[in-house]
């Protein structure tokens, strides 16, 4: 286990820990405050990130929350307490500075997990949507609540709800303030299964998927991301490099032999 303090020398809010064969857990650990993201929290995030993504040694992450909640979300008090003596241009720039703490898992090459169990709610259903793959506890809850309270959604959640609900799912939704249970989660597509322990499942397949060829892992989880964003050509091109330089593995040559050997 890696234990981290926080960017000014105090107790840790995000904790790394190594889980074993390549396999890291990203852990919020501010309990008490349902692992809301603030100022210091949002430090610790993106040295964390920042710490697993120049490092050699992971091969897949997962991200959880200590407790019963992922994430609650942004502290409030903390991040807009001070906004209506600021600049407008000073609060986007502090907000910017919060999306970049989770949104740096992104451009992880490596796979990511989010296990979620309770409330995932506004920062924290972002951090959740940065994973590639999402589990879900059977109490897992997952608001874009923003509208509730006269804000406006931020953190990439409308880029996020709408490319998995479509432009009128995520508008309905947005505009609502609302919630999706995990049974809904799981029948709108953002999250790929429930299951009673989520992070356990999680590094069941962190250890499998950590087996494989680190590069092939990699270019798979970019050839996922190019056909999201960049549409067929772009994907079919990387495929064909990608495959190319896979074909040339000791593993698959391995399977060419065994297919040369004449059958008895």
């Amino acid at each position: 286990m890696t234990e981290t303090t926080d960017q000014q020398g105090g107790p840790a809010t995000v904790r790394v820990e190594d889980a074993g064969d390549g396999v890291r857990i990203l852990r919020l650990t501010t309990r008490a405050k349902r692992n809301a993201i603030d100022r210091v929290s949002r430090a610790d995030l993106a040295a964390a990130v920042a710490t697993i993504a120049s490092g050699e040694a992971a091969r897949v992450l997962i991200v959880a929350g200590e407790g019963p909640s992922f994430c609650a979300g942004a502290d409030l008090v903390d991040l807009f307490g001070d906004a209506p003596g600021q600049p407008i241009a000073q609060i986007r720039a502090d907000l910017m500075r919060v999306y970049e703490s989770f949104l740096k898992l992104l451009d992880l090459p490596i796979p990511t997990i989010a296990a979620v169990r309770g409330a995932a709610i506004g920062a924290g259903l972002n951090l959740a949507l940065s994973g590639d793959v999402r589990l879900a506890a059977p109490d897992a809850t997952f608001g874009a609540v923003f509208s509730r309270i006269g804000l406006h959604p931020g953190g990439g959640c409308t880029y996020f709800l709408t490319r998995l609900l479509g432009p009128q799912g995520a508008m309905r939704i947005l505009l609502d303030g609302g919630s999706l249970d995990a049974e809904g989660a799981l029948r709108h597509g953002l999250v790929s299964e429930i299951v009673d322990d989520p992070e356990a499942s999680a590094l069941a397949l962190a250890q499998r998927w950590a087996k494989l060829d680190p590069a092939l892992a990699r270019d798979i989880k970019r050839s996922v991301r190019l056909a999201v964003d960049a549409g067929f050509e772009a994907t079919v091109e990387y495929e064909a490099w990608a495959q190319a330089a896979s074909a040339t593995r000791p593993e698959v040559q391995a399977v060419v032999e065994q297919r040369r050997r004449p059958r008895r």
